[in-house]
């Protein structure tokens, strides 16, 4: 069983899947900063200093100053600015992959419309002897 597991694992595809995720999970990171430290600071700037990561709509009806004091207080609260950021995250991977996954389409026809290569000299000389053969008649 320890053998056909190692077989297993140790396959092309599982292995490219392995990467796949590990290289996916950090993008996920990098993007994740870019939406919180890049992005929502200028927006939220211009939204007239505005943090979208502390909006959250308080559902216990007491009044908390901020996002932190209501979860101290373990009152239940819908954070929206969070899921705000999170759709922005969303939007830029979809983005990046789609323009990944349009790139790599583009190139594919561009292979598959190339012209295939010219066949090697000595084809084509053995190309011309058949034909002049059977011009003659033999």
């Amino acid at each position: 069983m320890l053998k056909e597991f190692k077989e297993f694992a140790m396959r092309g595809n599982v292995l490219d899947m392995a990467v796949g995720i590990i290289i996916g999970a950090s993008f996920g990171k990098i993007v994740t900063s870019l939406v919180n430290d890049v992005v929502m600071p200028p927006i939220g700037l211009l939204l007239g200093n505005m943090d979208f990561s502390s909006l959250f709509l308080n559902l216990s009806g007491t009044h908390y100053a901020s996002l932190a004091e209501a979860q101290t207080a373990g009152a239940a609260v819908v954070k929206y600015g969070v899921f705000v950021n999170s759709v922005l995250d969303f939007l830029i991977v979809a983005v990046v992959i789609f323009l990944l996954i349009r790139t790599i389409n583009q190139f594919k026809r561009k292979q598959e419309a190339a012209p295939p290569p010219p066949p090697p000299a000595e084809v084509q000389l053995l190309t011309e002897i058949r034909d002049a053969l059977k011009a003659q008649g033999r």
